[in-house]
């Protein structure tokens, strides 16, 4: 019923659906594509390079006390939270299909590395929506720290990881540089096309809706939408914390398209809890500092 009626709506409201679906390109081909694409090609080479290698060495010494996790699981964390949505769940994807990670290591990072960008919380939300870079300062502060206290809880909840144990390195393979470079521009286009697909399609989705929608409401079906309805001020600054911390519908598709045949039991539940934690934090940061 409810894709009969979306269907309805389209025919309806062709005007619309149109105009959406221009927002939405327009959206991909200012936004999405140039700050995901160059992200994607560049980590991707990296793992083929061998990376995955040198930070099982490097990062084993905090990611096992913090995570109880390997050094290498460093790697979709990091990506996340610099690269923003999906690039955490396509790195995990990558490493678990090279073989690198365990795919028990892969469903748990899935739970916290899949985050929102420095870019788009400082720019878009912080100086655009709230009109203060100094909210957008603390709104990636509390998204990194919620998504660091969602792993750490997550991490203590799943005793079994697989194979792959803290004191057990998978072998890491490494691909000569023009396979790589080749692998890495083919494969990241086709990801980057992949993602704007979701979220031209949602962009259909929020300008159809018949009435008007709560921002928060927007915001757990399509984050930019959901987001850029909000007003500056403290429920303002909240709303936007939750908002990033859950993600939306749309960045879950595109999180589950770029990671064919693993489970998201536990990203549902991690990126629920980041939200809670993201709103909570950000009332605290409210009353202390603004």
């Amino acid at each position: 019923m409810a894709v009969l009626g979306i269907g309805a709506a389209v025919l309806l409201r062709p005007e619309t659906a149109s105009g959406a679906v221009r927002d939405g390109l327009t959206l991909c081909f200012r936004t999405v594509i140039p700050s995901l694409f160059p992200f994607f090609v560049v980590v991707s080479l990296l793992l083929q390079l061998g990376l995955a290698g040198d930070l099982q060495r490097i990062c084993g010494p905090f990611m096992g006390p913090l995570f109880r996790m390997r050094g290498i699981c460093a790697l979709p964390l990091l990506t996340g939270l610099l690269g923003g949505y999906p690039s955490g769940a396509k790195t995990t994807a990558d490493l678990y299909a090279r073989g690198e990670l365990s795919r028990q290591e892969a469903e748990l990072l899935l739970g916290f590395c899949d985050n929102c960008g420095p870019a788009f919380i400082l720019g878009y939300v912080g100086a655009g929506v709230l009109g203060s870079p100094e909210a957008g300062t603390w709104l990636f502060l509390i998204h990194a720290a919620a998504a660091l206290a969602v792993g750490m809880t997550l991490c203590r909840l799943e005793k079994e990881r697989g194979p792959g144990l803290l004191r057990n390195n998978l072998p890491v393979k490494r691909v000569a540089f023009p396979e790589a470079l080749t692998n890495a521009v083919s494969g990241s286009m086709g990801a980057a096309l992949n993602i704007c697909a979701f979220v031209v399609m949602f962009q259909v989705f929020a300008a159809l809706i018949p009435v008007h929608v709560p921002a928060l409401a927007m915001g757990a079906l399509e984050m930019v939408s959901g987001a850029g309805a909000l007003e500056p001020g403290k429920i303002g600054f909240i709303s936007a914390a939750a908002i990033v911390g859950w993600g939306g519908l749309s960045v879950h598709c595109q999180a589950v398209s770029v990671t064919a045949g693993l489970s998201f039991r536990w990203h549902w539940a991690g990126k629920a809890m980041q939200a809670v934690l993201s709103a909570i934090l950000a009332a605290g940061v409210c009353e202390a500092f603004f």
